[in-house]
């Protein structure tokens, strides 16, 4: 009897960084008559955490750690009535001379939309149903803190790495799904587990020695034996077409935004070039291709960055106090907000570290610098939102700095009516925040404005966009005039006009 069925065609393809391998693919997303198996199949709800939150809680202390779960998709198997959805043809016996047959996967697929949901809710079941017998932290590890199956966390100390890494490989093996690949910037994490469970690079890796490979943590490169995070920046050759600048673009990849004022110049010079279609296939003027040439050739100098991993050498979960700053700033070009986490200690010791920075492109729609500017005080509440949420550590006080007066008049305003745009911007802000948070800072001194403006990345590392303003961990408070009056209320073209009715 004839069963509905269906064939997925594969392929084999490299990874550029593993060229010794390949990996066979099927393909979900092949049509036969207008009609894919991804097309029918039901995605399911979204399982995965916030690649943006994972980063950000994988830098809160001083000992980190990540692991992998070995072939995640193959730990789980596919109804038998379903089975016959993923046929597929290879040779008998997998010899190349013998001759072609039907087989089956027994296991959920790379490639199938359903797949990634799957997989996460049979880890996340794995987790509850040992929960009793391993605890809650154990269930919170594998919620958390992997981003598909790659696992990232940082701990206070060596001893808590190693328990609940140890405990969590126990848990899953119930599961029979393997935690391995495990790398640690410290040596005696990794010294307690075998080189098998050991990432590839480090099974045999002497700390001592000095010469230490790199580790991708979620498409970033880490230095173990520094805790920093560098760019291995590798600009191909492209055409001096817009769809070159496009590719190139977007090949780099900065989720935390440490190089935004530098990346945000090429964006905006692929949107000057998209707006005229001529150039996507024909080769940039030469004004704009000099241009390109220079920022392109510039981006090398992002190898020399070395950012640490941790945010401060104090514990911020041991600090006495725990600050987020956030400045914002605006021009023609862009808009940028920056965010540090400041930490003192029970001595009154500070230390200042970067969180996370973004840049957006100003509108194309020719608009104010005091909307800008208004527009990168929302954006700041945005991200102080997201570190907020995401950090899980107690915040003392979140502050708002700005060097645009007239929005902190704006944001303190409590006698006369905006127009439309700036009401309900103002509105979004003072939802979320009160106006003592929002204080002015000199454009001189405020970190955003590297963002918002642009930098090549030569003179990156020699701003405070990395580092932040000396005033923030000084213990005395800057010395800036507080003072956000209204400008002359028959002037500023943001207030609303009273009007007078009468019936006649």
């Amino acid at each position: 009897e004839e069963k509905e069925c269906w064939y997925l065609p594969s392929f084999g393809i490299y990874h550029p960084k593993k060229p010794d391998q390949i990996r066979i693919v099927f393909d979900s997303s092949a049509q036969y008559e207008g009609i894919s198996l991804n097309s029918v199949l039901l995605k399911g709800p979204d399982l995965n955490n916030n690649l943006l939150g994972i980063l950000i809680r994988f830098r809160k202390e001083k000992i980190a750690v990540t692991a992998d779960i070995q072939h995640m998709y193959y730990c789980f198997t596919v109804k038998e009535e379903h089975r016959d959805y993923l046929r597929f043809l290879w040779f008998c016996d997998n010899a190349w001379n013998h001759r072609i047959v039907d087989y089956r996967m027994l296991v959920h697929v790379f490639g199938n939309t359903l797949s990634p949901n799957v997989a996460l809710y049979c880890l996340r079941r794995a987790a509850r149903e040992g929960e009793a017998e391993f605890g809650s932290d154990m269930r919170a590890f594998v919620e958390k803190d992997f981003y598909v199956d790659d696992a990232l966390k940082s701990f206070a100390t060596e001893s808590d790495a190693i328990r609940v890494l140890k405990r969590a490989q126990k848990m899953l093996s119930h599961s029979h799904i393997r935690l391995h690949k495990i790398t640690s910037n410290s040596a005696a994490v990794v010294k307690e587990f075998p080189p098998e469970d050991r990432a590839t690079s480090i099974k045999d890796f002497d700390f001592s020695t000095g010469n230490v490979p790199r580790q991708r943590s979620l498409g970033i490169s880490w230095n173990i034996l520094t805790d920093t995070f560098t760019f291995q920046v590798q600009i191909d050759d492209k055409p001096f077409i817009c769809r070159g600048v496009l590719s190139t673009v977007n090949s780099i990849f900065d989720p935390l935004g440490f190089p935004s004022p530098v990346t945000i110049q090429g964006r905006s010079l692929l949107r000057e070039l998209s707006m005229d279609k001529r150039y996507w296939d024909k080769p940039l003027p030469e004004n704009q291709k000099a241009e390109w040439i220079k920022w392109k050739s510039s981006l090398q100098c992002l190898r020399d960055l070395q950012i640490p991993r941790c945010y401060t050498s104090l514990s911020p979960s041991a600090a006495d106090t725990r600050e987020l700053c956030v400045f914002a700033d605006a021009s023609t070009k862009a808009i940028a907000v920056v965010a540090y986490l400041k930490v003192t200690d029970i001595k009154g010791y500070t230390e200042v570290g970067f969180v996370l920075g973004k840049s957006k492109l100003a509108p194309v729609k020719e608009t104010t610098i005091p909307r800008l500017e208004l527009c990168a005080a929302v954006l700041a509440v945005e991200i102080s939102e997201s570190v907020v949420s995401s950090i899980d550590l107690h915040m003392n006080s979140v502050s708002f700095f700005s060097d645009s007066k007239l929005v902190l008049g704006y944001i303190n305003n409590e006698q006369r009516r905006f127009y439309v745009y700036v009401s309900n911007r103002v509105q979004l802000i003072r939802q979320a925040t009160a106006p003592r948070q929002w204080k002015y800072v000199p454009s001189e001194l405020n970190p955003a404005d590297h963002g918002s403006r642009s930098l090549s990345a030569t003179s990156l590392k020699d701003t405070t966009w990395l580092i932040g303003p000396d005033f923030l961990s000084s213990k005395r408070p800057a010395d800036h005039q507080q003072q956000f009056d209204l400008i002359d209320p028959t002037t500023d073209p943001e207030l609303g006009h009273k009007r007078l009715c009468c019936s006649l």
